[in-house]
């Protein structure tokens, strides 16, 4: 009987299968062997190169190293404050207050946008000449903290890690409001009994309690964060002078702009161990940190 019921089970789990192994698995294999060539993406001739892609990425691909700096430099900006700030507007929100209760979805409204609408909105917010940032510092006689936000190489990216962070706090919001509304009452009575000072309670109540929730924002920002291909297309196209440009658009720029697609597959499968290693370290710091707490 459990066999046969194993095996119906199994039968829900093809479909899934042949959908994960159709765009995912097959395309990834592919990427993997087409890495070893210098396919153009268009010809159907190429030449075997070994590894001498991966080895030109590593050591003289300055514009990729450069990709890298911003992606980790972008996703850095962003896991910490939309982290940040989600955690706290979690923390205030908490109670299902008709006020908490708007206040989550006007947080989470900028979610259901579409990131070249988003990218807009930001443009215009962001242009120099009239953009709603310097008018408002102009009004403040804050003239020397105006500036050409997504034009400036030391700044745009982290100008465009504020879109970013706007765009998905609303998102990780929600998940932190779930993870603190199912711990249980009892362990903040007993920490208050305890004499817990409120900073104690969220040490060794709240955030022991919500890191399988804290696991999930921050492995979902960090992904996020690397695939932020089509804000940063639409907001700089990974300008001025790479100064935005992500592994993502680069990867992009290289296959269908160059037309080197064996190139831009071994970028892309170091694009993808860069994100496997950085995920697999939050997940063994994370638990390391519930553990010792």
């Amino acid at each position: 009987m459990n066999l046969k019921r194993n095996k119906v089970l199994l039968l829900f789990l093809i479909p899934g299968l042949i959908l994960y192994s159709i765009f995912f698995i097959i395309p990834t294999i592919n990427a993997v062997i087409y890495s070893f060539t210098d396919w153009d993406g268009l010809s159907p001739d190429f030449n075997i190169v070994g590894f001498d892609n991966y080895i030109n990425i590593l050591t003289n691909d300055s514009i990729f190293l450069k990709a890298m700096g911003n992606n980790l430099k972008f996703m850095l900006f962003v896991l910490i404050f939309q982290t940040g700030f989600s955690l706290l507007f979690a923390l205030f929100l908490i109670k299902n207050t008709k006020t908490n209760v708007f206040l989550r979805a006007l947080y989470f409204f900028p979610t259901i946008l579409s990131s070249v609408s988003v990218a807009f909105i930001w443009s215009f917010v962001y242009d120099p000449n009239i953009g709603i940032l310097n008018t408002i510092l102009g009004y403040l006689n804050l003239e020397f903290l105006q500036q050409s936000w997504l034009g400036n190489q030391n700044i745009a990216i982290y100008s465009v890690a504020v879109t970013q962070v706007w765009f998905h706090t609303g998102q990780m919001l929600v998940i932190f409001v779930a993870g603190l509304q199912a711990i249980p009452k009892d362990l903040y009575e007993v920490a208050n009994i305890e004499g817990a000072s409120r900073w104690q309670r969220f040490r060794y109540v709240t955030w022991p309690m919500i890191a399988p929730s804290a696991t999930i924002v921050m492995a979902y920002t960090t992904i996020q964060s690397f695939k932020a291909f089509d804000l940063i297309f639409a907001m700089t196209r990974g300008g001025p002078n790479y100064s935005t440009e992500i592994l993502a658009t680069l990867i992009y720029t290289t296959a269908f702009r160059s037309f080197e697609f064996g190139y831009a597959s071994a970028e892309s499968v170091l694009f993808m161990i860069i994100i496997a290693i950085i995920t697999v370290l939050q997940f063994r710091i994370l638990r390391a940190s519930k553990v010792q707490e």
